[in-house]
């Protein structure tokens, strides 16, 4: 049973909760192409995750099989409490190194990246954080924990924590000093220096006590949430391969060899003294901060979130049929899913090509049912292909629609102008 699974309509209905929270109360703790960023990161996240969850799974069952110290019983309580507990304490290190080393924080850095603070934020996820991860979890499987326990008390965990993540809980008394709460994980989000590199726990902030790694939140010192270096994107893609690029940047930029190997191992924030000195980069000045934002029309916004709703379905369908679906099938889901969520951060961002790559995004939804037929669907009915068109048809009216909504704007921002200009002038004349 996949707790996450069941889980995701749970997670949209408190979203729902939290918009109607913000409302209630006047705040806006929402932007929506940074709510949409946040989710494509997700589903990304998830989708890559059919196809590299063999990683973590195998490596832990290999090591359990061959390399376990005991076999714990899996039916016996104590063993479940004792790997829930242990398995934060693995996670805290796992996520304070992903904090404290160059090549971990690239993978990790998606999660912290967005520049507000709601349960969004929560499904922010990175597609590469499978790589070095599993390492991490491997004492569980030495101590003897069963991989059905291992799983289940993972699925667990990750439920937990996403709660936490919202502005409308304040702090909780005495609970703040055994488990992550909002306000201390609101302290993890932040750029302040005060906060910075903070409250590492998924469930228990014991550890980050235990360690010298924990902050209170400080009412004095709003928290600014985002990263030092901002992504300033709303690209999933970009954002999975922003950390990384810059780390190939200056390993090829290096002239010592031995720098271009240790960048990705050093703290972060590390780089060789030739290249910082070649090209700094500057700290932005949190006094004058301004969340990255790019203006865009109500239809082109209704357009992406429309789009955005059957990528989420697709996604569903991926992981409720993922068992069943060939590997190749997967990855042309995933191709689709990467894809289609790439143009949809174009179009957020109101890139000129925007509207031609979204053309040639559903014009290849032909060869890409074609191909899932071939690949493990065997012939597509009628009526898949009759869906398929009214899609297509439905889109390619949305996109019409919205290119003369842009033109109108424009038109009316052009005619505009004189009017402001004439009435200016009229202002410096009689003043």
């Amino acid at each position: 049973m996949d707790l996450i699974l069941l889980a995701v309509p749970f997670f949209f209905v408190l979203i729902a909760v939290e918009l109607i929270a913000d409302r209630v109360r006047g705040q806006r703790n929402y932007q929506l192409a940074d709510a949409i960023n946040s989710l494509s990161t997700g589903a990304l996240s998830t989708s890559t995750g059919l196809l590299t969850k063999g990683v973590g799974l195998l490596s832990y069952a290999l090591a359990w099989e061959h390399l376990a110290l005991f076999r714990l019983p899996g039916e016996a309580w104590w063993t479940w409490v004792f790997a829930f507990v242990l398995y934060d304490l693995c996670y805290y290190w796992l996520h304070r190194l992903g904090h404290e080393r160059n090549v971990l924080w690239a993978a990790h850095s998606v999660h912290h990246q967005s520049e507000e603070y709601n349960l969004t934020t929560a499904l922010r996820q990175t597609s590469s954080g499978f790589i070095f991860s599993w390492i991490f979890y491997l004492p569980l499987a030495l101590l003897g924990v069963p991989p059905l326990v291992f799983i289940t008390v993972a699925s667990l965990n990750l439920l937990y924590q996403f709660w936490v993540h919202t502005r409308h809980v304040p702090k909780l008394g005495w609970l703040e000093w055994i488990f992550i709460t909002p306000s201390n994980h609101r302290v993890h989000h932040a750029q302040n220096p005060l906060y910075l590199d903070r409250n590492y726990g998924g469930v228990f902030i014991v550890w980050d006590r235990l360690f010298g790694t924990f902050q209170e939140e400080d009412e004095r010192e709003p928290v600014i949430f985002g990263v030092t270096t901002p992504l300033a994107s709303w690209n999933p893609l970009w954002a999975n391969v922003q950390f990384y690029a810059q780390l190939w940047n200056d390993a090829r930029r290096a002239a010592s060899w031995w720098d271009k190997l240790r960048i990705w191992f050093m703290p972060t924030g590390w780089r060789p003294a030739d290249v910082a000195a070649a090209s700094p980069q500057p700290k932005q000045d949190l006094a004058r901060f301004r969340k990255f934002a790019i203006p865009l029309g109500g239809v082109q916004q209704g357009y992406v979130v429309a789009q955005f709703a059957v990528f989420v379905a697709l996604g569903s369908y991926l992981m409720n049929a993922a068992e069943q679906l060939p590997v190749a099938a997967l990855v042309l889901g995933w191709t689709v899913m990467a894809f289609g969520l790439f143009v949809l951060g174009a179009a957020l961002e109101d890139r000129p090509w925007a509207g031609r790559l979204e053309v040639v995004r559903l014009l290849s939804n032909v060869p890409a049912l074609y191909l899932a037929g071939t690949l493990g669907l065997g012939v597509v009915p009628l009526a898949f292909w009759l869906l398929l068109l009214g899609y297509s048809l439905l889109s390619f009216g949305g996109l019409a629609f919205c290119r003369r909504a842009a033109l109108g704007a424009a038109v009316a921002k052009a005619s505009a102008q004189p009017e402001q200009q004439a009435e200016h002038q009229q202002a410096a004349e009689h003043p």
